[in-house]
């Protein structure tokens, strides 16, 4: 390591398309964020609410068929990436999210969120594996480390600004004009890929190839022993890692208490605060971003002085053991601070991630590697989310326990009690306890929390991530000399 350039001459040596493509990931990450901060709130909040009244586990199912459209149709894509241009895939892509934005912004219901998020995960499917094809190829083995930190520090500028925008613009229910904007800033995109990105020199074999043939060669890639092992192994971590941003800012709506930490939001800006006292769940989230813009480009720094696997190893078990901590308690300080951890586990292994792939993957098919890339993404999260969503409506919804005791421990008639709109449940469980004369809705919530505890939720998740991490260290010690791939060419 010591005969590396220095961070300046590693910097200096990216390529002008490496910035243009990260001026690309942050607009369009600053779309996708902004509308998946609110996202599980708005499936999930009343109609009376500005929501679409769904339950968890319809928004687990919408967010699964999501995951398996965004990350496998890239293992498509990629290959038609390479063959037949990086501009037209972003063209396509953009006109895609577009519509998709748009149709969320007037859902009505279940299908009509189901044909929303197909679109998006659609778009954003044709997207990635030409901005992340862009960035390998303008990349060296000498600076790629901190090409990667660069990439991934642009990608949560746009993740950070994203939350903070959409909690100001939906105010307390107004959420369909963030999904508005974000079909604005998606259509943005088209001026600085048609002004200043510029398409990428192919390697290798350039002569013309049917989609037939396309298709075929892609698929080949799947005979890569090696790597798909690195990523059926990397997507039970993905099963895991996902629910911080799906799952979790529904856990923080109902169970924490983040009046603690609120003044300092607040003095940010007002429009973060509910008007229960409370932080607005997507602003605790992202904390995540906040931080990596932070120490993003230290991190990978440091990061770049180990083996990419040692890296990403280490960054798992700090991953799952702050996963863990932020469902195990509903004080708001702890929930943040546990966020804040994560990131810095996130920071350590995701971008060692992509950037072993794009450093093994032959020169003339990255866009194909980084479009399988997305297989753990596929499974981890579209699995991750069809399971956890059924197991929060078992384990873990606060309106589903309270609509219980209601009927288990108050009496009242099950079909009566079926009725109540979901706003108004836990406010008439509070008033019926005590006798009648009545406690607050914090009360019933710690009520509440200590019969049922839904932090085994996150236990559960939890575990997975962990068995992944274990696998990932036997993984390393089989694959030392060999590498991610046992593809020769790759290898080389």
């Amino acid at each position: 390591m010591a005969d590396k350039p220095s961070v300046v001459q590693q910097v200096r040596g990216l390529k002008p398309n490496f910035w243009f493509a990260n001026w690309l990931e942050a607009n369009e990450r600053l779309a996708f964020f902004g509308s998946r901060a609110i996202l599980p709130l708005y499936m999930v909040y009343a109609v009376a609410q500005g929501g679409l009244g769904l339950s968890f586990s319809e928004k687990g199912t919408i967010f699964s068929i999501w995951a398996i459209v965004q990350c496998l149709v890239p293992m498509i894509s990629g290959g038609f990436t390479d063959q037949y241009g990086y501009k037209k895939s972003l063209y396509v892509a953009y006109t895609i999210n577009f519509f998709g934005y748009l149709s969320f912004a007037f859902a009505t219901g279940y299908w009509s969120s189901l044909g929303a998020a197909c679109l998006i995960g659609l778009g954003t499917a044709i997207f990635k594996p030409p901005v992340q094809g862009t960035i390998a190829k303008a990349s060296t083995s000498d600076n790629s480390s901190i090409a990667w930190g660069i990439f991934y520090w642009m990608v949560n500028v746009g993740g950070f600004l994203a939350p903070f925008l959409a909690a100001v613009l939906r105010g307390e229910t107004n959420f369909k004009l963030v999904f508005i904007c974000a079909a604005g800033v998606t259509a943005f995109n088209f001026l600085p890929t048609i002004f200043f990105y510029r398409e990428p020199e192919k390697v290798g074999e350039s002569k013309y190839k049917s989609p037939g043939q396309t298709f075929k060669d892609t698929v080949a890639t799947l005979g890569d022993r090696n790597f798909l092992i690195f990523l059926a192994i990397f997507s039970g971590f993905w099963f895991m890692f996902m629910q911080l941003w799906d799952l979790l800012p529904n856990f923080i709506d109902e169970w924490v208490f983040s009046r603690d930490i609120a003044p300092l939001f607040a003095f940010i800006n007002k429009g973060t605060v509910l008007a229960s006292g409370n932080v607005k769940p997507e602003m605790l989230i992202n904390i995540d971003s906040f931080a990596i813009i932070a120490l993003m480009l230290p991190v990978a720094w440091m990061t770049g002085k180990f083996h990419p696997m040692v890296a990403l190893i280490g960054g798992m078990i700090v991953s799952v053991v702050a996963f863990v901590s932020c469902g195990i308690t509903t004080a708001g300080i702890v929930v943040a601070l546990s966020i804040f951890i994560f990131a810095i586990g996130e920071m350590m292994c995701s971008p060692k991630f992509s950037e072993y792939i794009g450093l093994t993957a032959p020169p003339d098919k990255k866009a194909v590697y980084m479009g399988y890339s997305n297989i753990p993404f596929a499974v981890g999260w579209g699995l991750g989310n069809f399971i956890s969503g059924f197991l929060y409506e078992s384990l873990g919804s606060k309106t589903n326990f309270a609509r219980q005791y209601l009927t288990q421990n108050l009496g009242m008639n099950g079909s009566e009690v079926a009725k109540i709109p979901q706003e108004n449940v836990m406010k008439i469980l509070a008033a019926k306890m005590n006798g009648g004369q009545g406690i607050s809705e914090d009360q019933v919530t710690t009520m509440l929390w200590d019969m049922h505890h839904p932090w085994m939720v996150w236990v559960i998740l939890g575990s997975v991530g962990l068995i992944a991490t274990v696998a990932m260290v036997g993984y390393y010690q089989l694959t030392k000399k060999t590498g991610i791939s046992s593809n020769p060419q790759a290898a080389a």
